[in-house]
């Protein structure tokens, strides 16, 4: 049985950051103990994983067991409902990782096939399908994007020498790793400083053919419109937005002209409003952004408390200097009892490199 939810949790991976605003989710129907139908979350208004296999099993389908990520719907939203649809199949029996944390779902979907003498079991593997559907999670019930501060340090805590060299902290491995949190973001987020000082392409690579890679919308935090727009990030494919408070002159002209997305916001204590920002980004569908850098942009985040996972690599070196930056900074706390504490910590090894995980809750 696990083998066959981990087949399913395979099948969403591959998706995953491409399905936007829905869920990745993978679903498998087996009858007489193979697999005789495989499906995947597609684009908004495409089939769902549940059809997509259930087309494939065809009459298969009928008496067997179908094993999903995510509780199946029973709404109508762009597509009709797939508990329906599975009822209408015959199976006679459906594994679920998790309930679907939609209001409009939440067990109703369960319930129904219960109802309709579908035999239903969740939990399996549930572990791995929470982290699979923890942006659909944060983004369906607040409206908000979920938050990954990612960022790189050396042993000592510092992300560049204090002449502000940052390349490379860690190994190639490590970076590898960064290039795929980027292919599953909805968006890429970066504060001004970091352009001019490292002048990013912000892109998603992979050498895996298996891996669906896309560009996730780059996101730049910018009070007062000094992106240069020679910048290489331009000159790379997909979309831009550039949050300001003020923006005139040359350089916001020639990005306008560019095809740049600059939208102004209240300016805050010093900067973008960031509570806007991301009520923006939420009312435009992106589910999910990744933070990386500079230590302004991820102290604002965290003094805000809008971070809702950490990805730090640490690198087994030492930089030193006292001039040398650290990757948050912001107001901080003033007693360490105030500290922000991880939770549901995990430890990667990335060699040489290590990666923390952890998730920034309350």
């Amino acid at each position: 049985m696990v083998a066959y939810m981990e087949k399913a949790l395979s099948l969403a991976q591959l998706v995953l950051g491409t399905t936007s605003p829905n869920p990745a989710v993978g679903a498998v129907v087996v009858k007489g103990g193979a697999i005789v139908g495989e499906g995947w979350t597609k684009s908004p208004g495409q089939p769902h994983a549940e059809i997509m296999a259930l087309r494939q099993a065809g009459t298969a389908a009928r008496d067997g067991t179908l094993f999903v990520t995510l509780e199946p719907c029973c709404h109508w939203g762009r597509t009709p409902p797939c508990t329906d649809a599975i009822i209408e199949a015959g199976v006679a029996e459906v594994h679920m990782a998790v309930l679907d944390p939609n209001p409009l779902v939440d067990g109703k979907g369960a319930a129904q096939l219960k109802r309709a003498g579908v035999r239903t079991h969740v939990g399996e593997e549930e572990e791995e399908a929470r982290v699979l559907v923890e942006a659909h999670a944060k983004f369906i019930t607040t409206g908000l994007p979920f938050v990954v501060a990612k960022f790189a340090v050396s042993l000592d805590g510092k992300i560049a020498t204090r002449t502000g060299d940052s390349k490379w902290i860690t190994g190639s491995i490590a970076r590898k790793y960064a290039h795929q949190l980027r292919s599953t973001s909805d968006a890429i987020m970066i504060g001004v400083n970091t352009v001019i000082a490292d002048d990013p392409r912000l892109t998603a690579r992979s050498d895996d053919d298996r891996v669906i890679m896309k560009h996730p919308l780059r996101v730049i935090v910018d009070s007062k419109g000094r992106t240069p727009y020679t910048a290489k990030l331009f000159q790379e494919p997909g979309k831009i937005l550039i949050a300001a408070a003020s923006i005139e002159g040359k350089e916001g002209e020639e990005l306008k002209r560019a095809g740049v997305d600059v939208v102004l916001l209240p300016a805050g204590d010093s900067s973008v409003d960031i509570n806007a920002l991301m009520k923006l980004l939420g009312q435009r569908e992106v589910t999910s952004v990744l933070v990386e850098g500079g230590g302004t942009l991820l102290g604002s985040l965290f003094d805000e408390g809008l971070v809702d996972k950490v990805v730090a690599f640490i690198a087994p070196m030492i930089i030193g200097g006292k001039e040398a930056l650290s990757p948050v900074a912001g107001d901080g706390v003033e007693r360490v009892s105030q500290a922000l504490r991880l939770s549901r910590v995990r430890v990667e090894h990335l060699e040489p490199d290590i990666a923390v995980i952890g998730y920034c809750e309350v």
